[in-house]
């Protein structure tokens, strides 16, 4: 079937979101046609909103729309126990999951030498700043059990080597390769609790 080129702009579009194939942008196009003017006109405004006010916490780089993200700001929470993650979709998973009170550093990606990404194209610098202001802190490593998970941890246990710094990582009750913001909640929750202590 062949779509007005206007609609399969709009298809296409819907596409580029992940999981979204074609048979699905398509369904989401035509039933976005059948939203009322003033639906259309507050979807619009709220992701434009979304692209402009939403930005990195100026501590953890988790998303905010404040300088510093309200789990950052929460006296209550742990500010020595610091769980390090990949991107900040990581944090959403660990929050609804409910059991973690410490905060989190994002890395916003993973050492890949195969795609040219070093320490110095993530979020490490920011790590090792706050670490230098606690004391005995830990550092739970909640990264991807992929070739790119494990170079990165071990280049965070390395620079942390004698600098009594306690550093886990989630138990490996997690799938190898699986993305931590795909795991189900008890999941989640058994690896944190179980963590194993790595230096």
């Amino acid at each position: 079937m062949v779509y007005p080129t206007t609609l399969e702009k709009l298809i296409s579009f819907y596409k580029k979101l992940p999981s979204i194939g074609e048979k699905s942008a398509e369904r989401l196009a035509l039933a976005t046609l059948d939203l009322d003017d003033e639906l259309i006109a507050d979807f619009s405004k709220n992701i434009i909103l979304a692209k402009q006010k939403l930005l990195p916490c100026k501590i953890c780089n988790n998303l905010t729309d404040k300088e510093i993200c309200d789990i950052c700001s929460n006296e209550a929470r742990d500010k020595n126990l610091i769980c390090v993650i990949e991107d900040y979709k990581s944090v959403f998973s660990f929050e609804k999951a409910g059991n973690y009170h410490g905060v989190y550093h994002v890395l916003n990606g993973l050492i890949s030498p195969i795609n040219n990404k070093g320490p110095e194209d993530i979020n490490i610098s920011g790590l090792v700043k706050r670490i230098k202001e606690l004391d005995h802190p830990e550092l739970i490593l909640a990264l991807k059990s992929s070739i790119e998970g494990e170079t990165t941890t071990l280049y965070i246990k390395k620079i942390f080597e004698n600098k009594n710094v306690t550093i886990s990582r989630l138990s490996y009750g997690i799938p190898m390769g699986a993305e931590i913001d795909y795991l189900d909640i008890l999941t989640l929750d058994k690896a944190l609790e179980d963590r194993k202590k790595i230096s």
